[in-house]
């Protein structure tokens, strides 16, 4: 934050941004301030929100294709991780 200067408020897709209103500050890119967390997790270039993700896992339970996949993607993501260690 730059004490003094102006800035713009503006929302798109759940989410609100700030950015400076008055040159030169102006060319600063708009930033995330806050907003709904499912569209705060997709404007940072995340797949889904937390809670998205507490409802994925909890239907895997009871549908046996996701949790089949569900189960691959673990292990793949633990080869991943031991491959980047």
């Amino acid at each position: 934050m730059i004490p003094g200067e102006a800035l713009i408020y503006t929302r798109a897709d759940g989410v609100v941004y700030a950015q400076y209103r008055d040159p030169p500050h102006n060319n600063i890119p708009r930033w995330v301030i806050g907003g709904d967390p499912g569209g705060v997790a997709r404007a940072q270039g995340e797949l889904f929100d937390y809670l998205e993700w507490q409802d994925l896992c909890k239907l895997s339970m009871s549908n046996p294709t996701l949790k089949k996949l569900m189960d691959k993607l673990i292990n793949t993501y633990y080869i991943a991780k031991e491959e980047n260690q």
